[in-house]
């Protein structure tokens, strides 16, 4: 007679190892709220994989109580894609940041996302390279002062969010490191899209980049610098929940607008539709502090089919179709082979 499962708590999730981070790294409640994550959604130890490629948060895997592969700098797509393909009942979480991922491993998170490989890829974005002693990112902002920017950066920073629509991915969301209350939520939303799923998590970097985030994270700033959305609600923000998003009547562009002022009512504020991308890339692209830093899930639009599940189905169908092999007689029929 089998036992009945034991329920989980964050703890379980934890190892006795120590964790190598700097004291007040943002990555500590990243773990945490995974952790805590796990246990809600009751996932199984024996069943949960993270992969990691190099780097301050590709640490992350020593730390979990689960299966763990820390593998080589930009690479943890390509294993984390084996992985499943090997078998697809594991559940597979992939943990990578800013230079990882987008500078030496953005042509692998690329296929991972178009592929649509049904795992969940955690990006921290600190904007920095914290590793290797704070050099600029690809997410670093121009004017970044570096030790290889001395004079500040003329990069164009990338969008990780924009970067994940364009490859294709069809779960896009954004978090952040202290937001303990809806982190844990975004990231089970994650765990249940069926597909590769996208969470960019603003992680802050006390060391090389502390507090660029401040003017949104900081709780001052909080309530009139971020927007949560919600999937069929309306786009209100502010810290009398009188801020609202408005498209333009005139063209495809977002404002900023205040309920009460102008006749603006909140029958006027958009209303968030997490399926359309149109308005997902530009939720991504709204330039702060202009207008608030959006958060939550901000696209979901599954597909059909899982890369995954479409290369078993394939393998199935074609070992339906044909007659079981003789390995032995290719061998011995001559010294030319016909591959059919």
């Amino acid at each position: 007679m089998n036992k009945p499962v034991t329920k989980l708590s964050p703890k379980d999730f934890a190892t006795d190892q120590e964790v190598r981070w700097c004291p007040g790294c943002g990555d500590y409640a990243i773990l945490k709220a995974v952790q805590k994550t796990l246990a809600d959604i009751e996932a199984r130890p024996e069943n949960t994989v993270f992969v990691s490629g190099i780097g301050c948060s590709s640490r992350f895997p020593y730390y979990m109580a689960t299966y763990g592969f820390h593998t080589i700098h930009g690479r943890a797509p390509a294993f984390a894609t084996g992985i499943k393909l090997a078998n697809p009942n594991l559940d597979v979480w992939l943990v990578t940041g800013d230079g990882d991922g987008l500078s030496i491993g953005g042509n692998h998170l690329l296929h991972v996302l178009r592929r649509n490989v049904d795992l969940q890829v955690l990006l921290f974005n600190n904007e920095i390279y914290g590793l290797t002693k704070g050099q600029y990112s690809p997410t670093s902002h121009i004017g970044t002062r570096s030790p290889s920017t001395p004079y500040g950066s003329v990069d164009a920073p990338v969008s990780p969010c924009a970067f994940a629509l364009g490859a294709g991915a069809r779960f896009i969301a954004r978090g952040i490191d202290t937001g303990q209350k809806q982190l844990p939520g975004i990231l089970a939303r994650a765990h249940a899209h069926k597909g590769a799923s996208f969470v960019e998590i603003f992680q802050n970097c006390i060391v090389y980049n502390d507090g660029v985030f401040n003017d949104f994270t900081e709780k001052a700033a909080a309530a009139d610098a971020q927007l949560h959305v919600e999937h069929g609600k309306p786009m209100i923000f502010g810290k009398d929940g009188n801020k609202g998003l408005r498209l333009k009547q005139d063209r495809f562009e977002i404002e900023v607008v205040t309920i009460g002022e102008n006749g603006v009512t909140e029958d006027d504020i958009l209303v968030h539709d997490e399926t359309n991308a149109a308005l997902a890339h530009l939720l991504f692209t709204l330039p702060h502090p202009a207008f608030p830093v959006v958060l939550g899930v901000i696209y979901c639009n599954p597909a059909p089919a899982s890369y995954e599940s479409a290369v078993h189905a394939q393998i199935d169908a074609v070992k339906a179709e044909r007659r079981t092999a003789d390995l032995k007689a290719v061998l011995k029929k001559g010294r030319t082979w016909e591959v059919r």
